[in-house]
């Protein structure tokens, strides 16, 4: 039995949040507490670590923490408002499933949108302080991907850029799509639109946009070349090798070339949809670039 205090709730991130898992998926999770900050809270991180027995996360040390709900909404684009805490923050609202404390999940995900959406002094459809964080998340994964190379050495080189080109991306595009979808809701059905959004996994909400807008050829596209990965990933085989692979050598490779077309691909059939569509060609154009 595992020991909750009742403001907690074990989060899983990463495959498991997106409901991508394979074999070779790790255990990413992080603990959150809704109350006050405290020593003794409960559960711990080797509790929930014993209990998965599965592979550790990264070692980016923003998985495996204990986290506090008022550090994520109260941090907001302040000084202290590290790479860590936005990570976890957009991760939460992007890509998690609780493992336990479903309610506390659940009211953490709606404070922080609201948070966000109560930053609307006017009927702003899109939510600019949520776009502009989101935003923000996509250029900070796309520089740490350069930083975490250069410290590592380049190291792990060849599967975290083809993380980079699709799992990350889909990542972004499944909060930016539903963040541009709020033109079709008044400011007071916002919140409850995005909380149900969040709610099911990203590829689901990038496939229910290709729908809506009729572009099934686009989303076929992209979505076809997402699952061919996701085979690509759940080989250990194939992840080994794309692993081991570094920037000077991925010219030569066969995997990684048909990797670079997958996220080529996945990438297209998304432009298709956000600039071949009049009504969201005409959110990017607006809010995306300045």
């Amino acid at each position: 039995m595992l020991a909750t205090d009742r403001d907690a709730t074990v989060v899983l991130m990463g495959s498991w949040g997106r409901s991508e898992v394979t074999s070779e998926s790790d255990d990413d999770f992080m603990v959150l507490f809704e109350g006050p900050e405290r020593g003794n809270a409960h559960p711990t991180i080797d509790a929930v670590a014993e209990l998965l027995g599965g592979r550790a996360p990264g070692a980016e040390e923003i998985f495996g923490k204990q986290v506090w709900l008022g550090d994520l909404r109260g941090k907001i684009g302040r000084d202290e408002d590290s790479n860590a805490n936005l990570t976890r923050r957009m991760l939460l609202v992007l890509e998690s499933v609780p493992l336990c404390g479903d309610a506390t999940h659940g009211r953490a995900i709606a404070a922080l949108l609201t948070g966000y959406l109560e930053a609307n002094l006017k009927d702003y459809r899109p939510p600019r302080f949520l776009l502009n964080d989101l935003i923000r998340y996509w250029r900070t994964i796309a520089v740490d991907f350069e930083s975490k190379m250069r410290e590592r050495k380049g190291e792990g080189w060849g599967l975290r850029n083809a993380k980079l080109r699709l799992s990350r991306k889909a990542l972004f595009a499944g909060g930016l799509l539903p963040v541009l979808e709020c033109y079709r809701y008044t400011s007071d059905e916002i919140a409850v639109y995005l909380g149900q959004r969040m709610s099911v996994p990203p590829l689901d909400r990038i496939a229910d946009v290709f729908v809506d807008h009729g572009a099934v050829d686009a989303g076929v596209r992209s979505l076809s070349a997402y699952d061919e990965f996701l085979g690509i990933l759940d080989d250990g085989d194939q992840r080994a090798r794309l692993s081991a692979l570094s920037a000077d050598d991925a010219a030569q490779s066969p995997l990684f070339e048909r990797v670079a077309e997958l996220g080529r691909e996945f990438e297209g059939g998304l432009l298709a949809l956000l600039f071949d569509d009049p009504e969201l060609r005409r959110r990017m154009r607006e809010y995306i670039v300045f």
